[in-house]
């Protein structure tokens, strides 16, 4: 096999050109094969095979630097840079991450997760190499989904000042985790359907090499000063508008030609965008007819591409999907935001059912929050469905736009909590601390499927900024006889004793349990107590709490810093103190891995909790 010898990098220099498509068909089974076992991104790293080959072939790698936009499709790049024994443990707790890590490789330039920011990365090692006096060339590859993201926009605009070489790689398929919206979408598509410039070229270009003495050299003068040309056959240019120039759109599975483009590109004293059209799940025929599901694909069944272990039981996003078509029939002002997500956070079906009032925005948190905030000032009852940390990058427009309005906007927090697999980037254990730091801003977390339900239908008609966040997985499914009515700022007893008391948030209500079970077989008398509000904190039920029970314990699925556990000593210690133990994730960040494994790991599991309660209690 050809992928045998590729055993380092640059190893790939070694293949002889005629080799380069069977080298990627190795590829792509190698990739199929793994990522059925393990899970992981498939769709994306499928239709980049052949962009990454010609990367590795143009540059010269660790010298030469590559950031790739988000990430997720770097397996290839993993693979040519000596890490093939990694993949047998991709994604897992100590393994190899799914996306670039400089502590792992000195081939990975830059750490990346969320989307958008490879142009300004780039453009901060290219000013970096500059002003140390070197010469290596940096490559920015980012896809057409993340171009709807401002971030993109506000590195090209200064991108668009450079004297010197910088190289962007447009990654166009016509895809971010769903397809793209938006007018770069359509403005990229008449780029890509663009025949008769297409046509028109090729036909010039033929026509002048076939020309004897002077035509080879003709075609390099046009090939060099083509700008006044393409400006006359596409409209707008926007890159070249913009002072960046544009080569292309190039076949993103050509490799000696996408080769050939990248080395005229390193001689391009300025900033210079490359546009590959490349196809999402390129030769796996169910991600090529489903390139949303396989995006971030579950273990799968190779042959049919169907899950291994299919889901039989309601996940939250599933709960969520349902009460949000029943809330858009009952109530016509009810409309739903996504960030280029209405797959993963569960609006698809509203969209089916009311397209008029569901607003795909593309990857563009920040302005999906001031839209919202927009809609909601204009009588409209808003929700944005999000991941927590996807969140976060929209922290200054839910502050500034829309609590301070205190305008209603509902916040769906899908992915709260470990998250597992991804990692760092989208493990959502800071959505407690940065959001219960603004004022008007109100927090719920459901304990139950149920309650999820009763919450949203809550944050509907509450009136001003709430946010109720929920875990990925499976929806809890017990307590069902515990279902008292929300009522603002108010917890629910669940069990009432003595000694100890569990006060759990969230997803951490049904670990409360467990501990709870474990800690009455060994003779302790415990109380649970299920916050419901995170902010405001019920001080009545704390102050009840504390006077019948010698420990208190809150457990949260959040950083320690800012959480939950924090607010709760904090009015203790105010209003004549208490014992307390606050069982929360450790301030760091955590890393890829099996959420049940990683609650082992950072102590949140229920015996690692059932020890610490018993040691916090036998010390008093």
């Amino acid at each position: 096999m050809l992928l045998d010898s590729i055993r380092q990098v640059n190893d790939i220099k070694n293949i002889n050109e005629e080799d380069y498509d069977a080298l990627a068909e190795e590829i792509r089974q190698f990739l199929i094969e793994k990522i059925s076992v393990t899970g992981g991104h498939l769709g994306s790293n499928l239709g980049a095979v052949e962009l990454t080959m010609a990367l590795h072939l143009a540059l010269n790698l660790p010298e030469d630097k590559i950031i790739w936009d988000v990430g997720h499709q770097s397996y290839t790049h993993k693979l040519l840079t000596g890490r093939r024994d990694g993949f047998e443990t991709l994604r897992k707790y100590g393994g190899m991450s799914g996306f670039p890590k400089r502590k792992e490789s000195n081939c990975d330039a830059f750490d990346t997760g969320h989307s958008s920011t490879s142009i300004s990365a780039g453009l901060g090692l290219v000013k970096a190499r500059d002003l140390k006096g070197e010469k290596h060339t940096v490559v920015s590859v980012i896809g057409d989904g993340s171009l709807t993201g401002g971030m993109a926009y506000e590195a090209l605009n200064n991108a668009a000042r450079l004297d010197t070489n910088f190289i962007i790689v447009l990654n166009d398929n016509n895809m971010s985790i769903s397809e793209n919206v938006g007018g770069v979408s359509k403005y990229l598509n008449n780029v890509r359907t663009a025949d008769s410039y297409l046509g028109l070229r090729d036909g010039v270009y033929n026509t002048l090499k076939d020309m004897p003495k002077y035509g080879e050299q003709m075609v390099k003068f046009i090939r060099r000063a083509k700008n006044s040309f393409k400006q006359l056959v596409i409209p707008g240019m926007m890159f070249e508008d913009m002072g960046v120039t544009y080569l292309g759109p190039v076949d993103g599975h050509d490799i000696p030609r996408l080769t050939r483009v990248l080395q005229e590109a390193k001689r391009v004293k300025k900033a210079v965008i490359v546009h590959v059209l490349t196809q999402k799940g390129k030769g796996y025929a169910p991600a090529e007819r489903h390139p949303a599901r396989f995006h971030g694909a579950e273990p799968f069944e190779i042959e049919t591409g169907l899950p291994s272990h299919p889901r039989t039981k309601a996940n939250y996003t599933d709960i969520f999907s349902t009460v949000m078509t029943k809330l858009g029939q009952r109530d016509e002002k009810v409309v739903a935001i996504t960030a280029a997500m209405p797959d993963g956070t569960g609006l698809k079906r509203f969209h089916n059912m009311y397209p008029d009032r569901f607003f795909d925005v593309g990857i563009a948190e920040e302005h999906a929050v001031t839209f919202a905030a927009g809609l909601a000032a204009g009588g409209m009852k808003p929700i944005v469905a999000v991941y927590s940390s996807f969140l976060q990058r929209a922290y200054d427009q839910i502050l500034h736009d829309v609590c301070i309005q205190n305008l209603p906007v509902v916040f769906a927090i899908d992915r709260a909590g470990l998250v597992g697999s991804d990692g760092e980037t989208h493990q959502g254990i800071f959505d407690l601390s940065y959001l219960s730091s603004i004022p008007n801003m109100h927090i719920m977390a459901p304990k139950n499927k149920w309650e999820l339900s009763d919450m949203i239908k809550y944050a509907v008609d509450f009136g001003a900024p709430i946010a109720v966040r929920y875990p990925r997985g499976e929806a809890y499914d017990g307590l069902k006889d515990f279902r008292l009515p929300i009522e603002y700022g108010k917890s629910e007893w669940i069990y009432e004793e003595e000694d100890i008391c569990l006060i759990a948030v969230g997803s951490m209500v049904k670990v409360a349990e467990q501990v709870r079970r474990e800690l009455k077989e060994r003779g302790y008398s415990c109380s649970l107590i299920n916050a419901r509000f995170v902010k405001p904190i019920d001080e009545e039920m704390l102050m009840e709490a504390r006077a019948v029970h010698k420990l208190l314990v809150t457990m949260e699925e959040n950083v320690a810093s800012g959480g939950f556990g924090e607010k709760v000593r904090e009015f203790l210690d105010r209003t004549g103190g208490g014992n307390m133990l606050a069982v929360t994730i450790p301030d760091e960040y955590v890393e890829h891995g099996n959420v049940e494994l990683l609650k082992q790991e950072i102590g949140m599991d229920a015996d690692s909790v059932v020890k610490r309660v018993i040691t916090e209690y036998c010390a008093l």
